[in-house]
């Protein structure tokens, strides 16, 4: 393994944990960023995430601090933060410290995960986290589908970036997935921070169908390096999440999440044991992809064959957006575009 060349601090909306995580009253010590943060949740349901030190005297937050309504307490002197980073209260004074802050992240709580938004720079987010069903704008709701499937893998030593070059490589799902036909992109579009990938593809059949013949694909929408959502058509309804978070300067943990579709006039248990069946097959390709990913070497310029060439270089140039110095570490060299696709 080789530590990935970017930049481990990109901007963007990054999954810190499951929203049932994150209980009232609770503390959660986490660390993302090279950051040692905490995320808890107000009396009043906020999630809130922020770094783990208390401003005071430096106590960490996640260790006997504890929520009280909608601030958190310090172990150390009792002083209390409300969601905003603010020291609200010193019990042994009386106003509190309006001069000192602790780092607070912004949060966004949607399809059951919390995501933080970062920026080494402190800027607020300038565009939002995808949402696996209103994004798709076709009226589907948690509802329409079974509670989501969930892989959670710590501490691998890979790069999000991984993942979403992964979406515009159609050759690795006839290799790895065991598709039988290669499939056909029909939609890159990498302009804003989100982008788009649509293609067709079949699991069923074998190699000797026409892709002209196929009838199913699955709709992909990237919301900058951290978050990922799909919606498969022509095929059993699912849609899933990737959520791919550093940790440090060479580890990521990844989240992933499928939600099977309910079937109209079918809530027995056989079409729930149908839809559980599935998902986990969903998981199971979804970790084939996880076992090369954390084991890979950022391939910078990558050996690109004739027509891998348009979709790489579309989304490498597209993730420059996203890091500290615009450039991604050696990513964006203007030799990787130079070098051109084998012959």
């Amino acid at each position: 393994m080789a530590r990935p060349p970017l930049s481990m601090k990109p901007t963007g909306w990054f999954q810190v944990a499951w929203s049932t995580e994150v209980k009232p009253g609770e503390i959660r010590r986490m660390t993302y960023f090279d950051r040692e943060m905490i995320a808890w949740r107000t009396a009043s349901g906020e999630a809130v995430v922020m770094d783990a030190y208390c401003e005071h005297l430096g106590a960490h937050l996640g260790y006997g601090g504890h929520v009280e309504g909608e601030v958190i307490q310090c172990p150390f002197h009792g002083w209390q933060w409300n969601s905003e980073g603010r020291n609200v209260c010193i019990p042994y004074q009386d106003r509190p410290n309006r001069g000192r802050r602790i780092r607070t992240y912004p949060v966004t709580e949607r399809n059951d995960s919390i995501y933080i938004w970062h920026d080494i720079d402190g800027r607020a987010p300038y565009f939002e986290a995808p949402d696996v069903f209103s994004s798709f704008g076709d009226d589907s709701t948690a509802a329409d589908y079974y509670p989501p499937m969930t892989l959670h893998r710590e501490a691998l030593e890979m790069h999000p970036q991984y993942v979403l070059e992964n979406g515009v490589d159609f050759a690795h799902f006839k290799f790895v997935h065991k598709t039988p036909i290669v499939p056909v992109f029909t939609r890159h579009d990498f302009g804003e921070p989100w982008s788009y990938v649509d293609f067709t593809i079949t699991f069923e059949g074998d190699e000797n169908q026409s892709i002209d013949d196929v009838q199913s694909g699955v709709e992909a929408i990237n919301g900058g390096l951290g978050i990922a959502v799909t919606k498969s058509w022509g095929m059993i309804d699912n849609r899933t999440i990737s959520a791919i978070t550093p940790v440090d300067e060479r580890t990521s943990d990844v989240r992933f999440m499928v939600y099977i579709g309910r079937t109209p006039g079918r809530d027995d248990e056989r079409a729930a044991a149908k839809a559980e069946q599935f998902g986990a097959e969903v998981i199971r390709q979804f970790a084939q992809d996880v076992h090369i990913w954390a084991h890979q070497r950022y391939s910078d310029p990558p050996a690109l064959a004739t027509a891998e060439y348009e979709g790489f270089t579309a989304l490498r140039k597209w993730a420059t957006q996203f890091y500290p110095d615009g450039r991604g570490g050696s990513a964006a060299d203007l030799h990787t575009a130079a070098k051109g696709p084998a012959e």
